[in-house]
C-alpha cells in the first residue's frame, strides 16, 4: 500500500471547543472519516503537530492514543503513525462522541450533566457497583441526543460524579478507560416521560435509541443508552455515518 505523507499546509485546523486534545483528535478524525486521508496516509509526527498546534507532547500523544485504540490509526515500526484500513470499514452503526458527531454538521456543541449517582451491585453494570448518569448532548443550542449511562466502578475506579459537570462520560471514559470491543443495538421506540421532557418531544413521539456497550477484555466497562428525535432531518443526518 503507497504511503502518502502530510505536509504541514495539509494538517488540519482546530476548531476551538473542548479541551485541546479532543480539538487534535476530532480535527484528525475528521480528515480520515471524510476521505481526505486515506488508507496508508503517514500522519505527522508528534513533534510535528506539537509544534503547529503550539502544545505539549503530551496533548498530542493522548490525541494519537485515543485514534488509535478507536482503530483510525496504528503506529507501524520505522514508518510511524498510518491511518488504516479498518477506517473506511468501520460498522455504519458505531457512535463517536457527540460532539465529534455535532461538529462533524457544522453544529455548535454543548453539553449538561442532568443526574449522576453511584449505585450498589444490585442496580449495577454486570453486578458491578456503578455510576448511573443521565445527561442531554445538544446542538446549536437544542437537544440532540439524551444519554443514558451506566460505568462500572471495577472498570473506572478513579471515576467520580465531579469529573462530569464540564466533562461528557464518553470524553472522559475515551481518556482514561481502554477497551478491547463493543457492542450495538439499533431501535426505534416511543419517547419516555423522561426522554419527551428531555428532548421537547411530546410523550411517545418516535425516537431513534442506540444501545452500546464495552468490555476491557472479558471486564465490562459501560453500557450506554443514546436517545435522537426520531422525527428531526437534521438529527438524523448528524448520525449518519460521515463516509
Amino acid at each position: 500500500m503507497p504511503t502518502q505523507r502530510i505536509e504541514g499546509a495539509g494538517i488540519p485546523p482546530l476548531d476551538g471547543e473542548g479541551p485541546l486534545w479532543l480539538q487534535i483528535r476530532r480535527a484528525i478524525a475528521q480528515a480520515i472519516l471524510s476521505g481526505e486521508w486515506t488508507a496508508g496516509t503517514r500522519i505527522p509526527a508528534e513533534l510535528v503537530l506539537t509544534s503547529h498546534y503550539q502544545t505539549s507532547r503530551m496533548t498530542v500523544n493522548k490525541a494519537i492514543q485515543s485514534l488509535a485504540a478507536e482503530g483510525l490509526v496504528a503506529r507501524r515500526p520505522r514508518l510511524g503513525t498510518v491511518v488504516t484500513g479498518r477506517a473506511r470499514e468501520r460498522p455504519v452503526l458505531e457512535i463517536w462522541d457527540a460532539a465529534d458527531a455535532v461538529h462533524r454538521s457544522g453544529g455548535r456543541y454543548g453539553y449538561r450533566l442532568i443526574d449522576c449517582a453511584m449505585v450498589s451491585s444490585e442496580d449495577g453494570l454486570e453486578g458491578a457497583p456503578s455510576i448511573r448518569i443521565l445527561c442531554l448532548h445538544l446542538a446549536d443550542d437544542q437537544p440532540f441526543q439524551l444519554e443514558e449511562r451506566l460505568v462500572s466502578r471495577n472498570s473506572a475506579p478513579t471515576l467520580a460524579c465531579a469529573h462530569l459537570h464540564d466533562v461528557s462520560p464518553g470524553q472522559w471514559l475515551l481518556a482514561n478507560v481502554p477497551w478491547t470491543r463493543a457492542g450495538h443495538s439499533l431501535t426505534a421506540r416511543g419517547a419516555t416521560p423522561l426522554v419527551a421532557q428531555h428532548l421537547a418531544l411530546a410523550e411517545g413521539a418516535a425516537c431513534l435509541v442506540v444501545e452500546r456497550r464495552t468490555w476491557n477484555g472479558d471486564a465490562p466497562v459501560t453500557f450506554g443508552r443514546f436517545w435522537y428525535p426520531g422525527d428531526d432531518d437534521s438529527q438524523t443526518a448528524r448520525f449518519r455515518p460521515s463516509w
